[in-house]
């Protein structure tokens, strides 16, 4: 074991040793160039992906910020003005793609797990609430955005998840192993990737050191920065990242997947930590947190 290997794992012993309490399967924690620490149980190696579930929500606030910059769309344009039906419905007219990606659109609870609605059925959701009102957890806005990005790229003959990996991921080295598949051939964007710890890994370091501006050529810091902004409803959410801040003020984004799934980005020490897990309800992100940050850098 390397010396910071060792001096990592005295300094998150508290966080390792909750972890392992709760259903853990794979933990990592990493520098964007580094691996800390990794271990592995309950059956799973290094090379076997895992399920994201919630967590593959981190992909697409990150790509919508990308091809802002691309000049594709505007984070800040209305559904409407890609989706015609929605052009004369008082409410739906006003959702913008900004309100989709943070969960402020109006859209009812629900299009979580097996219960995502194909792209078709979201579109004909009925809003529950007034645009930018009311912040509620829900898959049925992704499948809205995907809807959107569908209609965009149906010229250039793409996919949503086509152009993640095109503008994104390969260039990021990164390798999804599987994306489940709905009832018409498409694929979810809220839930459904698979992906090995190190892969997951290997996105949260690229994230970071776009972050840092080392990556200038993929992401602008700024438009990755802009994914980790809560807002004006729900500061504790972004673009598709929960987001924390420790008691000495670190701030913290993460991704989080049904049964203790998590990537967490600690910008301000350049740490990436990956976990998976079968379950353990009792886990809590905070608390790890805490326990994680708690020691000295």
């Amino acid at each position: 074991m390397t010396a910071p290997a060792q001096e990592s794992l005295r300094a998150h012993s508290a966080a390792l040793a909750y972890s392992s309490r709760y259903g853990e399967r794979a933990l990592l924690i990493a520098t964007p160039d580094e691996i800390l620490e990794e271990r592995y149980g309950a059956g799973l190696s290094p090379q076997q992906p895992h399920a994201l579930y919630s967590g593959t929500k981190s992909f697409w606030g990150v790509l919508a910020t990308a091809v802002r910059d691309d000049g594709l769309l505007e984070l800040d344009e209305p559904v409407a003005r890609t989706v015609e039906e929605w052009r004369t419905d008082i409410w739906k007219s006003r959702v913008t793609l900004r309100q989709l990606l943070n969960l402020t659109s109006g859209m009812p609870f629900g299009g979580l797990g097996r219960a995502v609605p194909l792209y078709g059925k979201a579109l004909a959701t009925p809003l529950q609430d007034e645009p930018g009102t009311v912040f509620r957890y829900s898959g049925i806005p992704l499948q809205v955005f995907g809807a959107v990005l569908a209609r965009k790229l149906s010229a250039a003959m793409q996919t949503p998840h086509d152009f993640l990996r095109l503008r994104i991921l390969d260039r990021a080295g990164v390798n999804v192993a599987s994306w489940r598949t709905l009832a018409d051939g498409t694929r979810p964007l809220p839930t459904g990737a698979f992906l090995t710890a190190r892969d997951w890994c290997l996105y949260g370091g690229f994230l970071l050191r776009a972050i840092a501006g080392k990556e200038a050529g993929v992401l602008r810091p700024d438009s990755v920065r802009e994914c980790l902004e809560g807002s004006a409803v729900n500061a504790r959410y972004g673009l598709g990242f929960w987001l924390y801040r420790s008691a000495g003020g670190l701030q913290v984004a993460y991704a989080s997947g049904s049964g203790g799934q998590a990537l967490y980005l600690v910008p301000e020490r350049e740490l990436v930590v990956v976990r998976f897990a079968d379950g353990g309800g009792s886990y809590k992100h905070e608390t790890f947190l805490s326990r994680l940050l708690s020691s000295a850098p």
